[in-house]
Formats: structure tokens, C-alpha cells, sequence
């Protein structure tokens, strides 16, 4: 019986070797895409589409540390201005929730609307107020407003704060205040208390 030899190959060498090149480059390449110093964003940059260097930072890179609460006070036909009216878009959770859970997308949006409202206050409010998505909270304000059927009221002005939810140590912060908003007469159809 003769003893086996074994050869030993060159760790980079042949086909297999270029497939642990390439393997060891797309580890290396995804463990730099993941750290946040902006000195590893040239990584990124080769891959704008995340398809060989993935972030699995993609659905929460800077997860929600705070809840965004609007705040609406109206102007009434004869010229008094109401007290601040919380806006109430979180409503209180049910055991059917666990399971269906469709109101959620509306706590979301309004996140979302005012997210997006504030990345563009930086550039002053005139930017900002053409923005889609403030017309929009303007519409749903007025909405509920028109809605509440309450004493008829001109217009409204409303305002976004910044709080900790249920972190009673941290003060709400003011971080936006509109304009004054002429209210429509009439709500939108599909709005709360209104028929579709």
C-alpha cells in the first residue's frame, strides 16, 4: 500500500481561488457597507442598488426614537382663535390588532408626511409649503376640522412638536408652527364622520 500524497494547491490559485477572491471581497466589501463612518460611503457608491454589498440597515438605518404629535387651533368667524386641539391619530389598541392591523398606515403616514415636511424646513418655509406632502396634512387637518362639527370656523393653523411618547422625562419640542390655512366649506368624502 502507498502512502497518499496530498499536493498542496495555492490558496488563490485556479478557479477555486478566484471564487474565495471573490467571496472574501464581498464579505469585506459588506462589512464595510454596514459601518456608519462616512469614510466607508465609497463602498457604497460602487454599488448604488445594494446588490453585491447589501446594508442590512435597509428598513430601520436610524430607528424612531421619538413620536411626532400635531397640534391645530382654529380661527372662528368671529375672529377668536381656539386653544391647542391634539390632534388624535393614535388610537388605543384592541386583541384583534395582533393579527389585522389596517388603521396603522395612518399613524405611519402622518410620521411619514411630517418627516418628510421637515427635511425640507431647512430651506426655508417657502420650499417646504408647495411640498406635496404639507398640502396634504393641510387637507386632512381641514378635513377633521370641517368634520368635528363644531362652531363654523375660517381657518386653522397647526403645529408640530416633537415628544418622547410615553417618556414623561423628556419636554415635547415645537419643531414647526404653519401658517395661517383658509378651511375649506366642505370635507372630503371618506374622512371620519363624513359619508362616503
Amino acid at each position: 500500500m502507498t502512502p497518499r500524497t496530498t499536493a498542496r494547491r495555492p490558496l488563490l490559485g485556479g478557479t477555486g481561488g478566484l471564487v474565495r477572491l471573490a467571496a472574501a471581497a464581498l464579505l469585506v466589501g459588506t462589512m464595510c457597507a454596514q459601518h456608519p463612518h462616512p469614510s466607508f460611503n465609497r463602498v457604497r457608491r460602487m454599488d448604488p442598488l445594494s446588490t453585491l454589498f447589501p446594508n442590512w440597515c435597509f428598513f430601520a438605518p436610524t430607528p424612531a426614537r421619538h413620536d411626532f404629535q400635531f397640534y391645530y387651533r382654529t380661527l372662528s368667524e368671529a375672529d377668536e382663535t381656539s386653544e391647542w386641539v391634539p390632534l388624535e391619530v393614535i388610537v388605543g389598541r384592541r386583541l384583534r390588532q395582533f393579527a389585522w392591523y389596517p388603521e396603522r398606515r395612518s399613524e405611519k403616514a402622518v410620521f411619514d408626511l411630517g418627516t418628510e415636511v421637515l427635511r425640507h424646513l431647512d430651506k426655508g418655509f417657502g420650499p417646504a409649503g408647495t411640498l406635496p406632502s404639507y398640502r396634504i396634512l393641510c387637507s386632512h387637518l381641514g378635513d377633521v376640522i370641517a368634520a368635528s362639527g363644531g362652531a363654523p370656523v375660517k381657518g386653522f393653523q397647526f403645529s408640530l412638536t416633537r415628544n418622547a411618547g410615553y417618556d414623561d422625562s423628556e419636554e415635547p419640542e415645537v419643531l414647526f408652527v404653519s401658517p395661517y390655512t383658509p378651511l375649506r366649506r366642505t370635507p372630503a368624502r371618506g374622512v371620519e364622520g363624513v359619508p362616503a
